[in-house]
């Protein structure tokens, strides 16, 4: 079982989407800059997340936000690790896998758009769970 984990703060940069494997996931990353204010003085420490997220939620985020928005993201964190090429020392970071991403609505408004999915399954590799399209919805109708 993961523990999920939220984050609000500013994208420091564009979402950048890749493609990988064979299937050619859309892979999207970016960085998060959190903000805390400590003690009496009021002395900000920021912290920064790396953020990977996968498949329509990449693209559909890559074309939504822009650095600087404050956006609030939900997922579980990962520790990568690696070793460097040249000096052959473990390398590790810590990385927020995201489930959700949204704009912060504190100090900004949104315009939501409803997305159709082209395909009724896919596999989410980021969980390794299926997702099952949801049928579209009529929001302007009365329930």
């Amino acid at each position: 079982m993961d523990t999920t984990f939220t984050a609000v703060g500013n994208l420091v940069r564009d979402i950048q989407l890749t493609k990988v494997g064979q299937n050619e996931m859309v892979v999207g990353s970016t960085a998060l800059a959190v903000n805390r204010y400590m003690g009496k003085d009021r002395e900000q420490e920021v912290s920064y997340f790396e953020v990977t997220m996968w498949g329509d939620m990449a693209s559909n985020a890559a074309n939504s936000l822009n650095k600087g928005q404050r956006v609030i993201v939900t997922g579980r964190l990962q520790q990568d690790t690696w070793e460097d090429k040249e000096t052959q020392a473990k390398r590790s970071k810590v990385v927020l896998v995201a489930d959700e991403i949204a704009p912060s609505l504190r100090w900004a408004t949104a315009e939501v758009q409803s997305t159709r999915r082209e395909r009724a399954k896919s596999s989410d590799s980021s969980r390794g769970q299926e997702n099952v399209l949801v049928p579209d919805v009529d929001l302007d109708s009365d329930f």
